[in-house]
């Protein structure tokens, strides 16, 4: 099942996408809320109603209406946390390699993760940045899970019964910003906290069961081979896959809810697949050639993710009609 969120009339409303048409559950179905964190709330009961209803549709058993004029949210408009995890060594390795310092031991022994803003998810569509988000604009291609109901203290063996869903998730970063807050030993917290882009539905575990592979050796939880890319203005630049996580999502809720809750609608990321980033890239690109230009994302540019099952998620990046900076009110 596809579950979306959508606005018509600014009122935001849930649903099925189903065939290239969304379909609303609240009016195939009564009891199910007409928005995503209740929903969410609402646990496997609700869960179960929805696939219901989505099977319904699809045999031709029910009538829906199909919705026509919507505009697409993230498919977890209002998040109740958004944690960033650090899975894929293939990534950590290569930028370590680029600034020229060893891969550090402690990626291979715990998962780690950070919080940032929950209230700058964004789905498809337009994402305005400001002036000093231009300065080494990024993009990073991740896969995001929704928890689907409340733990504490959860075993990775148990964790995967927690997932609601996964879905594309574009970790925009500021890297000027970013590399300053970072010198202090803090952060990331500027450099990330102006968008984080989810969508374009959130997928349920059971459609994935296809792509099902192993977790890596030594690891425990559920691993998909899923194909991740990205592209630029129709170039691609990015390209890896879900399997390519080391550490499991289950191994990073593990953490996440060692001593402290979780909850329906926490969003948590995967961190960036290898080769998931321009940072990642021109630093590729330099290592291997002194003459390299590196790119960053400019006004205008369309960024397109797709994972295999997941979907796609489009955004056009526009710049923010303002000379305001925050990089100028550094002290001298």
């Amino acid at each position: 099942m596809k579950l979306v969120s959508y606005k018509t009339e600014n009122r935001e409303h849930l649903g099925v996408f189903i065939n290239g048409h969304i379909y609303n559950l609240n009016s195939c179905d009564k009891q199910l809320p007409d928005e995503m964190k209740a929903f969410l709330e609402g646990g496997e009961v609700l869960m179960e109603r929805a696939k219901k209803v989505d099977a319904q549709i699809k045999a031709a058993e029910i009538e829906a209406k199909e919705e026509v004029f919507f505009e697409l949210l993230a498919p977890v408009p209002h998040p109740t946390s958004c944690r960033d995890g650090y899975a894929f060594r293939q990534h950590v390795a290569a930028a370590r390699r680029n600034r020229k310092v060893e891969m550090i031991a402690e990626f291979d022994q715990y998962p780690i993760f950070y919080f940032t803003n929950h209230n700058a998810i964004q789905g498809p569509g337009e994402i305005e940045c400001m002036p000093d988000h231009f300065q080494k604009l990024d993009f990073e291609l991740e896969v995001a899970v929704v928890i689907g109901k409340k733990g504490r203290n959860i075993t990775a063996a148990e964790a995967d019964n927690y997932i609601a869903g996964y879905m594309v998730m574009n970790d925009m970063s500021a890297r000027t910003l970013q590399m300053e807050e970072m010198l202090l030993n803090l952060g990331p917290a500027k450099g990330k906290d102006f968008s984080t882009v989810i969508g374009p539905w959130l997928v349920t575990p059971d459609e994935l069961e296809p792509y099902k592979t192993s977790a890596k050796p030594g690891h425990t939880g559920n691993a998909y081979d899923l194909k991740m890319t990205c592209t630029v203005n129709g170039v691609g630049v990015s390209a890896g896959s879900m399997a390519d996580m080391d550490w499991t999502f289950a191994e990073i809720i593990e953490r996440c809810a060692y001593g402290a809750d979780i909850l329906p609608g926490d969003v948590i990321g995967s961190g960036t697949v290898g080769t998931g980033c321009f940072l990642e890239l021109n630093g590729t690109g330099l290592l291997n050639d002194p003459n390299f230009k590196p790119q960053w994302l400019q006004d205008g540019d369309e960024v397109e993710m797709e994972i295999t099952g997941l979907g796609r998620l489009i955004n056009i990046i526009k710049k923010a009609d303002t000379d305001f900076s925050i990089l100028a009110l550094k002290k001298k």
